[in-house]
């Protein structure tokens, strides 16, 4: 596949995460709409200051020289294109997330990651596949790979988090003794 089919399919590909995904949280944004707003459980747990910058500086912060090093600078159009759309898919993201809490208050707000953070996983995973075994993009594909662990550590924190985000209430015991 030469660079410009490349780019058409997943230019194609994200158009469609895209289209999928927003109609899917638009309608059950819409199926919401009369549930009371939705607010932020306070205060955060110790750890999340620390783990929300992990995000960042790992997530955000080490691709972007990445890619404008392999991408722009030397010249390989596979790793800007790749780490290109991981950009553009992660700022949707923010926005949506940014968008159902500030401005809908919508419950829906905790949706966002579960939909975002599997395509994620399948970008990075599909990334990889493209670089090839090439000997000059193998920081790359380590990046791509510390990326990979860092949002799937990223979703199962999420998860284990939907307890304090619904409120739910949670009994120290756990396990009965009936005997």
């Amino acid at each position: 596949m030469n660079g410009l089919n490349i780019n058409l399919y997943l230019l194609l590909e994200n158009l469609l995460f895209f289209i999928v995904s927003t109609s899917l949280i638009g309608l059950i944004s819409w199926g919401w709409k009369n549930a009371k707003p939705y607010t932020l459980p306070l205060p955060f747990p110790w750890w999340y200051r620390w783990w929300f910058l992990s995000v960042q500086i790992l997530g955000v912060l080490l691709p972007l020289p990445i890619m404008l090093l392999w991408g722009v600078w030397w010249k390989h159009d596979i790793v800007l294109a790749v780490l290109g759309w991981y950009f553009i898919i992660l700022g949707l993201q923010i926005v949506f997330e940014t968008f159902t809490l500030r401005k809908l208050q919508n419950v829906v707000w905790v949706m966002v990651p579960y939909i975002y953070l599997p395509y994620r996983f399948w970008q990075l995973y599909e990334g990889l596949t493209l670089l090839g075994s090439q000997t000059e993009l193998l920081w790359v594909r380590y990046l791509l790979i510390l990326e990979l662990v860092l949002w799937i550590v990223n979703y199962a924190i999420d998860v284990s988090q939907l307890p304090r985000l619904f409120r739910w209430q949670v009994s120290s015991a756990f396990i009965t003794t009936d005997s």
